[in-house]
């Protein structure tokens, strides 16, 4: 793993998603390796076009001091998100602590704030995050088979140790949710997911798999050698009828189990 401290000119960019207005990434790359991960266009931008994706984590160390700043320039500021192209909890986060040090700035201006993760690391952040008082959490979770997350998700904890996070973060008090995503067919399994996110979760985001990104070469030479039985299904790709059902389905399982689906989102 490549890993280099850095000195950012800016801390937040503004954001083009829907209900947040801003992004904060104390990261830039991300040691989670997961094959479907979309950020990785985010290499042309940072100068990492020759560094392997999931094998570079460029440290940000001054990003909360330029917050502070930023933030007392700017006091009526929108909603954040909190890692939006890298995960602000990977394992480089244990030694460098920049999220919890983001967090201790947040704390002292009440922006509305949405984090969403891989890691169950976010649990030693439990008492800054409800000392937030508009603050969702969510994790990411594709697979819940170990067999499928240890391939398609390669260095991120398990799905087990993201379900117990949301629990725990759930019973804290803090707004959670579950984005399901990417769908990827014959390995998410919606039944059971949405099965175990009851009771722990406010709401849950899915999104469909993009056959359209970048790295869609490597992901299919991955399902080619790990799981050759789905191969002749993704080269062929998914149709608008599939992914109607995948929603349909989606919006059943949610209703059943009393989860909102804030969001079904496509490519």
């Amino acid at each position: 793993m490549k890993i280099k401290e850095i000195k950012t000119k800016s801390a937040l960019t503004k954001s083009n998603l829907p209900e947040v207005d801003y992004c904060l990434n104390p990261y830039i790359g991300c040691a989670h390796g997961c094959i479907y991960c979309y950020a990785r266009f985010m290499r042309r931008f940072t100068g990492h076009n020759k560094d392997v994706c999931g094998q570079f984590v460029d440290v940000k160390v001054n990003i909360a001091e330029l917050l502070k700043k930023e933030l007392t320039k700017n006091p009526k500021l929108g909603a954040i998100l909190l890692g939006s192209v890298t995960d602000a909890y990977q394992p480089v986060e244990k030694k460098y602590g920049i999220t919890k040090a983001i967090l201790e700035v947040l704390v002292h201006y009440q922006y509305p704030l949405s984090i969403l993760t891989k890691s169950d690391l976010v649990l030693r952040d439990i008492d800054i995050l409800t000392r937030i008082s508009n603050c969702e959490v969510g994790l990411t979770i594709t697979p819940l088979d170990k067999k499928y997350s240890k391939v398609i998700e390669p260095l991120a904890v398990s799905p087990d140790r993201r379900l117990e996070a949301l629990s725990r973060l759930h019973k804290a008090g803090i707004k959670t949710y579950a984005f399901i995503g990417p769908v990827l067919p014959g390995i998410t399994d919606l039944t059971e997911m949405l099965a175990r996110l009851a009771g722990n979760v406010d709401f849950v985001m899915i999104e469909s798999l993009n056959q359209r990104f970048g790295d869609w070469d490597n992901f299919i030479k991955t399902i080619s050698s790990a799981f050759p039985d789905f191969l002749a299904s993704y080269q062929k790709g998914f149709s608008k009828q599939y992914w109607d059902e995948v929603e349909q389905t989606a919006r059943r399982l949610c209703e059943q189990n009393k989860i909102e689906l804030k969001g079904f989102y496509r490519h």
